[in-house]
């Protein structure tokens, strides 16, 4: 039996969980640490989501699809996800998901963020890797900006 692939991360922030969960369903604050990308959704279950973003010669482009499979204001949301662009065959079993989760705690709140599993989907060690490089590029900008 091969092991997951699975990628959880867990960032405590010095701030209230409105401001925390805003920051990772605004596209205006998605924008700030997502590569430029605006997430886009009405978040609601089956309802789809993207990330828009523009190339550098300013055309715009879809850099991530997926469904909201479930929403819960402010506490937990999971989607699918899938990048259109990586020449793999869009197919639900290419499809990753993502959750993120928001947690009150004492003195300020974490987010849970959970994004996998990566077996047994079309270049798996690759995609695998680049999200947790991705994730290590990312997670410091979201720290920034709750920060300000």
């Amino acid at each position: 039996m091969k092991k997951p692939m699975v990628i959880k991360e867990v960032i405590t922030f010095k701030s209230d969980l409105k401001r925390v969960w805003n920051l990772v369903t605004n596209p205006e604050m998605t924008k700030q640490y997502m590569f430029g990308c605006e997430v886009l959704s009405d978040w609601k279950i089956g309802s789809p989501i993207i990330w828009k973003g523009k190339t550098e010669d300013g055309k715009e482009v879809i850099y991530v699809k997926g469904e909201i499979i479930e929403y819960e204001k402010e506490k937990k949301v999971t989607f699918s996800t899938f990048d259109p662009n990586m020449g793999i065959t869009d197919i639900l079993t290419n499809y990753v998901n993502l959750t993120y989760e928001v947690i009150s705690q004492e003195n300020g709140c974490k987010l849970i963020i959970t994004q996998g599993d990566f077996q047994g989907v079309d270049n798996s060690e690759k995609r695998f890797e680049e999200a947790k490089q991705g994730w290590k590029m990312v997670i410091p900008m979201m720290k920034k900006i709750i920060v300000k």
